[in-house]
């Protein structure tokens, strides 16, 4: 994985098939499609509500007003089409332990099980030791084993803390040291 930063330095990490880099605000109908995508025992707050919010237009103002980050969720492309196909970060104050960031990811549909997001992954996660932290966390709902998959394949291991809603599942929590 290699990392530079471009002239406005911010980070962007490559792979052997994939950058991941700060999301441009024509590809909100990206960020729109994987709102779209969310499997329906997703809570209602990350899913398109009755009155399609959120709309391309509120994700485009999004990316205009957040702020680049090394550590943030990175838009992921591919390479060899030049097209995004969803992001992969990391999550400052997440769920897990204080200074400790969460690692995220989510895909479109259309690109599961290619590799992309294990790859997308290790890529975040040796950024994340190279900028100095020892552990990462991440969670995942008990139901969504292709994510548990991926985690389990960059080296999480789930722990004992959970977080169970009796509408939507058991939040898992796991963690890797770096």
């Amino acid at each position: 994985m290699a990392a530079a930063a471009t002239p406005d330095r911010e980070v962007v990490l490559e792979t052997g098939r994939l950058l991941l880099r700060p999301w441009r605000v024509a590809e909100a109908v990206v960020q729109r499609e994987l709102w779209t995508e969310r499997d329906p025992r997703v809570p209602p707050h990350r899913r398109i509500d009755a009155d399609g919010h959120p709309t391309v237009a509120e994700l485009e103002d999004w990316i205009r007003t957040s702020r680049p980050s090394s550590t943030g969720l990175l838009a992921i492309e591919r390479k060899a089409a030049g097209d995004v196909i969803g992001y992969c970060g990391l999550i400052d104050g997440g769920r897990g332990s204080d200074g400790e960031p969460e690692l995220a990811f989510e895909l479109l549909r259309r690109v599961w099980r290619q590799g992309y997001a294990t790859e997308a992954s290790r890529a975040v996660l040796d950024r994340a030791r190279s900028s100095g932290y020892e552990r990462v966390w991440a969670t995942v709902w008990d139901w969504n084993t292709a994510s548990r998959r991926v985690l389990a394949k960059v080296g999480f291991t789930e722990t004992e803390r959970t977080e169970v809603d009796p509408v939507y599942g058991t939040t898992l929590f796991a963690t890797r040291r770096l």
